[in-house]
């Protein structure tokens, strides 16, 4: 089976992030919830690009996407296609009461939660409310084991839904995980894995 997964393009969340990271805020400025937060006009442009790198490919079998507005507007645009699944075992990382804050607010409101955080390691912490990276990978678990046997699937999701299909397809102990996490992976970046074994990562030449 070839698994070809690629992140959303840049959202509107995504750009206020790194507002609130330059001003140093502790919160982010996003007036949607999470699950419709949408595709910023540059993260439209990405996908237009992706487009025409995917193009190039043999067309998948499957195209599957989280049914978050930013993870299908990108799918959408980039393929064209109608018949795009939405699968709720794709959907970002529920982060609970850290939703919307920085690190710098994490600190400050739940200096707590932040020390447990540094103690536990980001694979198995899970913020008040909301998930862990090991809930991520039981979500993930299953939706391999529903995929067809064979053919070419193409996914849409966000970066740690993707890292942690790393994990999984690779068979990953929590420190090569982690290490792979340095990588940090780009808006409409292309990772591609054939039974298995890991063909293409961030993979991002098209938006060049």
């Amino acid at each position: 089976m070839e698994l070809i997964l690629i992140r959303h393009g840049e959202s509107t969340g995504n750009a206020a992030r790194r507002a609130a990271l330059r001003a140093g805020a502790e919160v982010i400025d996003v007036p949607e919830r999470d699950p419709d937060v949408p595709l910023s006009p540059h993260g439209r442009e990405q996908a237009e690009s992706l487009g025409r790198f995917l193009a190039g490919l043999e067309p998948p079998e499957l195209v599957v996407s989280s049914p978050y507005a930013r993870a299908l507007e990108t799918v959408r645009l980039a393929t064209g296609r109608a018949d795009v699944r939405l699968d709720e075992r794709l959907r970002d990382r529920d982060m609970g009461v850290f939703e919307r804050l920085t690190p710098a607010g994490i600190r400050a409101r739940f200096p707590e939660e932040w020390r447990r955080q540094r103690e536990l390691g980001k694979f198995y912490f899970r913020p008040p409310g909301g998930e862990s990276w090991a809930d991520i990978a039981l979500r993930l678990r299953s939706f391999l084991r529903d995929l067809p046997a064979g053919g070419r699937v193409l996914v849409s999701t966000h970066d740690a839904v993707i890292l942690v299909f790393a994990y999984l397809l690779e068979g990953l102990s929590e420190a090569e995980l982690m290490e792979l996490e340095r990588t940090r992976l780009a808006n409409c970046s292309v990772s591609l894995w054939r039974d298995g074994e890991r063909l293409v990562f961030n993979e991002v030449s098209h938006l060049e």
